[in-house]
């Protein structure tokens, strides 16, 4: 007999995750042993969630903070609705406090208190918190997926039963959204602690660390995390040209070109990247292309024309109006608000 409880907020409760209350658990037949072991369970539960919740906040500084473990982030969010835009890098995202609101490639994501976020592509994404404020911030963990550990778990006889992607087969997609396990929440909540015990770091984080990475792996959304870890799946040799599109973004280019380095045929790379990616290799490029400009307005506004040059556009007019159609205003509105942001 299994039971199955997850966190999300109640109905008596504000979407922050303030209030933070497990689904109720249905067993059946019941009995009084059952009542108390479900009571007991959730009860643990939500006990951990707190400590969990208590301890990001402890630590998290304003904005997102590295950490002493080695690939662990926490951040704190005080203010909402704005729209960020950023890229994911490879990352395992659990959300302490606070519903966040993702877009990638048309498709969007929301996730809150009690799920979590992976990405297995360091794809462009705009996002936004839609409830944080400073007296109720967004709180997240964050943990660097790293191919090479995923690799090491995937050759372990623990890993044979997994299935293996079919030949042809799509990648799944690079981001995916799951409900945090009791055993996820347990592995994450004993790495924050480590925070507290510094000199324990260096021995008990490496193993946490691969055991989170297991249970993902096990997980409903196994799979894009799994193919991380596969040298030769497509999801792979799709990372490698988006590696290759961030480090020559100011290149124009051609498709079968991107396949030849994919080692795949044109149509069977288009298929693939766009389903990891869920837009085409133009379409990465330019976001890319639009972020590194916004960057370098900020520092910079003073000359538009050379920026729209520099990250690869032939004409400013064409730069003008696809970056006011992504970021709702002129290069020039948007790089003053962002300094005046910044000042604040």
């Amino acid at each position: 007999m299994s039971v199955r409880s997850w966190f999300k907020p109640s109905a008596s409760s504000p979407e922050d995750g303030r209030g933070i209350e497990p689904t109720p658990c249905t067993i059946l037949p019941t009995s009084r042993e059952t009542d108390a072991r479900v009571w007991i369970c959730c009860f643990t539960r939500r006990m951990s969630f707190e400590e969990f919740r208590t301890l990001v906040a402890r630590h998290a500084p304003v904005g997102i903070g590295t950490t002493a473990i080695p690939g662990v982030v926490v951040s704190r969010m005080n203010h909402g609705g704005s729209q960020d835009e950023s890229t994911t890098g490879t990352i395992l995202a659990v959300v302490a406090q606070g519903t966040k609101r993702l877009s990638v490639g048309g498709v969007v994501h929301d996730y809150g208190a009690g799920q979590y976020l992976v990405a297995s592509v360091d794809l462009p994404v705009s996002g936004h918190f839609t409830d944080a404020t400073p007296e109720h911030p967004a709180l997240g963990f964050g943990l660097q997926l790293r191919p090479e550990i995923i690799a090491e778990l995937m050759l372990t006889s623990a890993a044979a039963d997994f299935p293996r992607p079919a030949r042809g087969e799509s990648s799944p997609p690079a981001i995916a959204v799951g409900d945090t396990s009791e055993r996820l929440l347990d592995a994450t909540l004993r790495m924050l602690r480590l925070l507290d015990h510094p000199r324990d770091i260096p021995v008990i984080a490496p193993m946490i660390e691969r055991e989170i990475l297991w249970l993902i792996m096990s997980d409903e959304q196994g799979a894009t995390v799994r193919n991380l870890g596969l040298a030769d799946s497509s999801l792979s040799r799709v990372r490698h040209v988006v590696r290759w599109i961030r480090e020559h973004f100011a290149e124009a280019l051609r498709v079968d070109e991107l396949a030849e380095l994919a080692r795949m045929s044109p149509s069977a790379f288009y298929r693939a990247f766009h389903a990891v990616t869920l837009m085409s290799p133009i379409q990465y490029q330019k976001s890319i292309r639009l972020q590194e400009a916004r960057l370098r307005l900020i520092a910079d506004p003073g000359d538009i024309g050379a920026i729209a040059y520099a990250v690869g556009y032939e004409s400013p007019s064409q730069f003008s109006r696809e970056y006011r159609r992504e970021f709702g205003a002129s290069p020039s509105e948007d790089a003053a608000s962002l300094r005046g942001a910044v000042r604040r």
